[in-house]
């Protein structure tokens, strides 16, 4: 059975709300890894990993672990990229599916965005995690759910 590798540095809590309810009833196995305590039920399927405070240590820890065919949940998009090569599936908190067709081109664009960001520009942050966003995760884990687990 696949597992499930939340990165919950930066995870929105109703998401990890979501996740630990879908792991939960389907019984899948499901580690938040970060570098903080994240606030977890007890649950036999779902554990936090804390890694040390280093610059993406919660995104190695991910990578060394997960093993093909298994979800990463992330918004990280150089996280997502090495998960891929893996061979893992990619999910955003936003239910948006990431794989080899999307991924570079999403890299590209948070580059650009990023030397834009440099230059002085101000191109604004991200948007909050909406109600929409909210079902259209909840929607996804669980088609993603239901067809792997």
């Amino acid at each position: 059975m696949p597992s499930l590798w939340v990165d919950a540095d930066a995870c929105p809590r109703v998401a990890r709300e979501i996740i630990v309810r879908a792991a939960e009833r389907t019984a899948t196995p499901t580690w938040f890894v970060a570098n903080h305590t994240v606030p977890l039920p007890r649950s036999p399927v779902v554990k936090a990993l804390a890694v040390s405070h280093g610059f993406d240590a919660a995104d190695d820890e991910i990578v060394e672990r997960l093993v093909a065919d298994d979800l990463v949940i992330t918004s990280d998009l150089p996280l997502a990229m090495e998960a891929i090569e893996r061979g893992a599936k990619v999910m955003t908190t936003r239910g948006e599916t990431l794989d080899a067709d999307n991924i570079r081109a999403r890299v590209q664009m948070r580059d650009f965005m990023e030397t834009l960001r440099a230059s002085g520009e101000h191109t604004g942050g991200p948007k909050g995690y909406s109600d929409s966003d909210r079902r259209e995760f909840a929607n996804a884990l669980d088609r993603w759910l239901t067809k792997n687990a």
